[in-house]
């Protein structure tokens, strides 16, 4: 065999996950390439994997590579379209209604996203109609949104002119010297993260009045080019206006103020306020159970939305009004794992509220309420099977908290129970965004939580972390969303200033992960987010805060109540 050089071929292959091989011009757009093949994948694609890093379907093909399409049932395929449904919304409002401001506040688990209006009243039935209709007009016209990477400056003069002060104050601790901006009928803006090519991508959404707002609507992973029935979310909504009274409170509304803060030298005013905030509604929290003479105290909330911590709060709480709440473990009530149910890959599923003892767990809270002396369950995790355990009883009145993911489920507890007992629904409900058009997600703050916690106790990487993520996520949609709205107090425990000291623990895990592995996208993306954000001294985070819980040194670690 002989070696030449020689011109490169006018021809190209892109290789598919599943072997095949596409052929065609060098240069040509890899959405060009993948729509001859668009028919054969779940759902709509919208960017592309090319050699393991993300790019949007504009991209042109100049070497052989490898590409793995990236479609609306996937995080990263519904993040693009998410994110380019609220480009076209801005883009129209903004022509539409020049006097208004729209902000994205935050989500909601049906598949939307709430919005507000400032700067002019609320919008009126008509003028949402008419919104939707031009956004519909142009989505039929398949309008191309334009990509480019523009100097800071240039980026600066821009939002100057339009009055984008929230932009401003985030590009003014930008380190890399360009932006990329995406320009649409003379119209630009900042969108953090990849794009559809065009608005003809956009063709599932729904735009409804609700609150004093309207909720943007779009397709839910599992059925990507379908909307789900709006649901109702009275406890969640408030949950987040109160968040937004703190930041009002705090002066801070955005990651740029948030970075202007830190600068200034207030991080310790904002460190202090916000924990004041914090204790202030736990000490509401435990009056409220007071009051209502509890007997059960349920406390729930997905992974890494700082349970423990708040759960120990609460109860130091409790105790400062006189009353010794007992802590009852659930994970001791776990059935024999030759008996737990299967998932329908025939996996075991921990995670189901059938792989609790209900019954048992029924029995015993009768009896313990009632004043008889018990013997508990002791799980032994490693032979997977129910032992026993303490024997215990209750003083006169005194309460039982539960802590687990399944604490908001109705048939966790007896019926007669149901009316007594106090649900506390804990989860980091993020609504400190990085201006008005580009949200955090709470998904996003709880996996650099538990991924910075990950690595401190349990020596997992940041790959190991990301690559469970998914299941974990599947766990919490099934046995814990449903029923968030059961819960009589929702408790945010998302503080302004985590994700500035979170970032100084999570970068250098995150920088770990090879670049060949499936995690490295992720990653890359959750570096890039954290860029944006100044770091924080850890020193002035109080040791009893909820971050602590994830960063370390917390002084509630080992604390335990004292049983008598």
């Amino acid at each position: 065999m002989s070696i030449q050089i020689t011109q490169p071929s006018k021809n190209i292959e892109l290789h598919l996950p599943d072997g095949r091989v596409l052929f065609g011009p060098r240069g040509t757009q890899v959405g060009e390439f993948l729509a001859q093949v668009k028919d054969d994948f779940s759902a709509p694609i919208v960017a592309a994997i090319i050699n393991n890093q993300i790019h949007e379907l504009n991209f042109p093909i100049v070497v052989e590579s490898h590409c793995q399409p990236v479609t609306m049932d996937t995080a990263d395929g519904a993040r693009i379209y998410r994110r380019s449904l609220i480009f076209l919304v801005e883009m129209v409002f903004a022509k539409l209604f020049p006097k208004g401001k729209l902000n994205i506040d935050h989500s909601v688990s049906s598949g939307g996203f709430y919005c507000e209006v400032t700067g002019r009243d609320a919008l009126a039935n008509e003028e949402l109609d008419s919104l939707k209709t031009h956004m519909q007009k142009l989505i039929e016209e398949d309008h191309a949104f334009l990509r480019k990477e523009v100097p800071i400056q240039e980026a600066v003069e821009y939002f100057k002119k339009h009055n984008y002060d929230d932009k401003l104050r985030l590009l003014k601790h930008r380190s890399k010297n360009y932006l990329t901006l995406y320009s649409f009928n003379g119209q630009m803006d900042y969108m953090h993260g990849y794009m559809v090519p065009s608005t003809g991508y956009l063709k599932w959404f729904d735009l409804k009045l609700i609150s004093g707002g309207f909720l943007i609507q779009f397709p839910r992973r599992h059925s990507p080019t379908h909307l789900e029935p709006m649901g109702n979310y009275p406890k969640l909504l408030k949950t987040f206006r109160q968040y937004g009274d703190w930041l009002e409170t705090l002066n801070i509304d955005n990651v740029g103020a948030l970075n202007d803060a830190i600068a200034a030298g207030r991080a310790d005013e904002i460190v202090l306020v916000s924990e004041a905030l914090h204790e202030l509604n736990f000490a509401d929290v435990a009056q409220q159970i007071a009051e209502k003479k509890s007997r059960i105290i349920l406390i729930a909330g997905p992974t890494s939305s700082g349970k423990t911590t708040s759960s120990r709060r609460l109860a130091i709480q409790l105790l400062a009004r006189g009353i010794s709440p007992f802590p009852l473990e659930l994970d001791h009530y776990f059935v024999d794992r030759d008996k737990n149910p299967l998932d329908e890959n025939g996996q075991p599923d921990f995670e189901t509220i059938e792989s609790l003892n209900l019954t048992r767990l029924a029995n015993d809270l009768e009896k313990l309420i009632s004043g008889e002396k018990i013997q508990l369950p002791r799980f032994n995790f490693k032979e997977g099977r129910s032992e026993e355990g303490d024997v215990v009883q209750l003083q006169d009145g005194q309460p039982i908290i539960l802590e687990g993911i399944h604490g908001m489920n109705p048939r966790l507890i007896p019926d007669r129970w149901a009316d007594s007992a106090f649900r506390l629904y804990v989860s980091a409900l993020t609504q400190l965004n990085l201006d008005r058009h580009n949200r955090v997600s709470t998904t996003d703050t709880r996996l650099i939580r538990r991924i910075v916690r990950d690595a401190r106790e349990r020596g997992y990487s940041a790959q190991g972390t990301i690559s469970r993520w998914e299941s974990v996520r599947r766990g919490e949609k099934r046995h814990i969303f449903p029923y968030q709205e059961n819960a009589d107090v929702m408790f945010n425990s998302a503080l302004v200033f985590e994700l500035a000291a979170l970032k100084q623990a999570a970068e250098p895990l995150l920088r770990l992960v090879p670049h060949t592995a499936p995690e490295y996208i992720e990653a890359r993306r959750l570096l890039a987010f954290l860029e944006w954000f100044l770091p924080l001294d850890i020193n002035l985070i109080p040791a009893n805060s909820i971050v602590r819980e994830f960063l370390g040194g917390s002084s509630l670690k080992d604390f335990k109540i004292w049983r008598g």
